[in-house]
């Protein structure tokens, strides 16, 4: 059986982990990008992350000359306009 401390010390790790193998501005275009396939998925990225943030992510990504990340962040960035002209039509 694994220790209260144990538990404690792993959700501490976790929780203040930061992910030091793909730049800021990847984390938010791929969750962006993955969370498209879902609908709920996507009005949590909208709601916690927010458009700003991802059209922020996009011009890192070509500052960076990341032009795979930069593409993948406008498709998805044009994917969540037409789902907020859908809800508003």
């Amino acid at each position: 059986m694994v220790s209260t401390t144990a538990v404690k010390r792993a959700l501490t790790a976790l929780a203040t982990r930061t992910d030091t193998a793909r730049d800021p501005y990847v984390a938010v275009i791929d969750e962006a990008d993955a969370a498209r396939s879902d609908l709920r998925r996507a009005a949590g990225f909208v709601d916690a992350v927010g458009l700003d943030r991802l059209d922020e992510a996009i011009a890192a990504a070509e500052r960076a000359g990341d032009s795979r990340a930069a593409e993948r962040g406008r498709e998805a960035l044009a994917a969540y306009r037409e789902f907020r002209e859908a809800a508003t039509a």
